[in-house]
């Protein structure tokens, strides 16, 4: 008898945005799908937000998100995008 057990193994990725350029950067990584979270840091590493995504997170529910986000595009020059995805075995 063999049992098969199924573990999420989570990936990290970093990008370095312009500050004008890391609301388009969110958009489209959130579009890509299987992404559990999304953190984003200034260039000294201190983490501004992080921002928790679920399968049923669309639309309207991410209007705050996008706002918040732009807010801190507007203040920070350049960030770091951290991207955490889950991928299946």
């Amino acid at each position: 008898m063999t049992t098969d057990t199924t573990q999420d193994r989570t990936r990290t990725e970093e990008f370095k945005v312009e500050g004008g350029k890391v609301l388009d950067m969110i958009k489209d990584l959130i579009h890509q799908g299987n992404i559990r979270r999304i953190i984003l840091k200034n260039e000294g590493g201190k983490t501004l937000i992080e921002i928790p995504l679920t399968l049923g997170l669309v639309g309207a529910a991410l209007l705050p998100v996008f706002a918040a986000v732009g807010a801190l595009a507007a203040v920070v020059t350049r960030m770091v995008i951290v991207v955490e995805k889950t991928e299946e075995p």
